[in-house]
């Protein structure tokens, strides 16, 4: 039982009072006392709960945030920093913005931070072309935030020496980098659950879909997951032709031109299935079979990775993870350790295989 808690259950939100609440800035109708009597939590637990501290439980955090956004609770980060001396503000890194997964991720850390009090900074890369600089100089060495919180980025060295010399709390969305503390699924044992699927319904012929993202600044997670596929069919006793990797370059589009050069070929040279390293790639080469005049997965199965509510609507066969729960996680660990929490162990992200209609056994 969480320290401070009165009873088991969560009473009714009540009408507070018009103005200020009594812990909340000028305007709040809703102070940490309100909260406290709608959880049956202590004050100070409450305060705790809402700065995301360690020393409380996960679940009274989750259940005291979802009460304050019922309140209507707005903490003062103005006050907070002046007495602090902190920005309460983190900055968030990423490739580009329009990718399901960053988008997802984004949404997490954002509703993470909201609760919390504290701002979102983002520094959207761009592609290769964009201004680094400005998000690891700027954001850093000015103090313009008290975290980071980067999206699927390798660093180079000017980068991770700038990280260093800031001594920014930082943690990684998606794929490993360097030192830093990661979030996300293990990658080789995500494309090691889709082979094990495969093989199991009699595939043998096993083409794959990965390739770079279209930016170019994603690494670590494509090539975590084609070499996690390579391993998993060589241990299976089937190794891939080497005409049967095709770059997708992790977008819808990139599926379709990869799912045609696989596919758009003598019976006796097609595979009996591909495996994608995510569902937008999935979807497109499913498209593409579709095009060829090909049924899936009569003809060819298809799997992706990630969870993508299209794929759902689809019947794709996938392994789903959860970006936004990620980001909730990210945006936890690096405000506690903003707030002086020594840094945490994150553990592995958690990954199901969701078997639907684009698999089944091959029919040659």
């Amino acid at each position: 039982m969480p320290a401070g808690r009165r009873s088991a259950g969560v009473s009714a939100p009540r009408t507070c009072r018009a103005g200020r609440g009594a812990d909340g800035p000028p305007g709040s109708s809703v102070g940490i006392q309100e909260i406290a009597t709608a959880t049956g939590l202590s004050k100070a637990t409450v305060s705790r709960a809402l700065r995301g501290l360690p020393t409380v439980a996960g679940a009274t955090i989750d259940e005291v945030r979802r009460v304050a956004d019922e309140l209507g609770y707005v903490p003062s980060s103005a006050a907070a920093g002046l007495a602090t001396g902190r920005q309460r503000a983190v900055g968030v890194v990423l490739p580009v913005i329009d990718r399901w997964f960053y988008a997802k991720a984004l949404g997490g850390v954002d509703a993470e931070l909201r609760a919390a009090g504290y701002d979102l900074v983002l520094y959207n890369l761009g592609g290769p072309g964009g201004d680094r600089h400005r998000a690891f100089r700027r954001a850093m060495l000015r103090q313009r935030v008290d975290a980071l919180v980067l999206l699927s980025l390798v660093l180079d060295e000017t980068e991770r020496r700038e990280l260093q010399v800031s001594e920014l709390p930082t943690i990684v969305i998606g794929g490993p980098a360097h030192d830093l503390r990661n979030v996300g699924v293990d990658d080789r044992a995500v494309a090691a659950l889709v082979v094990r699927h495969l093989t199991d319904l009699g595939h043998r012929h096993v083409a794959y879909v990965g390739g770079q993202d279209e930016a170019g600044m994603n690494v670590a997670v494509p090539y975590q997951r084609r070499d996690g596929f390579t391993e998993a069919m060589t241990r299976a006793g089937h190794p891939v032709r080497t005409g049967w990797y095709a770059d997708g370059r992790f977008s819808f589009a990139g599926g379709v031109a990869a799912g045609t050069a696989l596919l758009d070929v003598r019976p006796v040279e097609r595979p009996t299935a591909v495996v994608c390293a995510s569902d937008e790639m999935a979807l497109g080469v499913v498209v593409a079979a579709q095009r060829l005049g090909l049924v899936v997965p009569a003809d060819v199965s298809v799997t992706g990775v990630d969870g993508h509510e299209y794929g759902e609507v689809l019947g794709l066969t996938t392994v789903a993870q959860d970006p936004g729960a990620q980001g909730r996680v990210a945006a936890r660990a690096v405000v506690a350790e903003a707030q002086g929490a020594p840094p945490t162990v994150v553990p592995v992200s958690p990954a199901r295989l969701v078997v639907r209609r684009t698999t089944a056994p091959p029919t040659r």
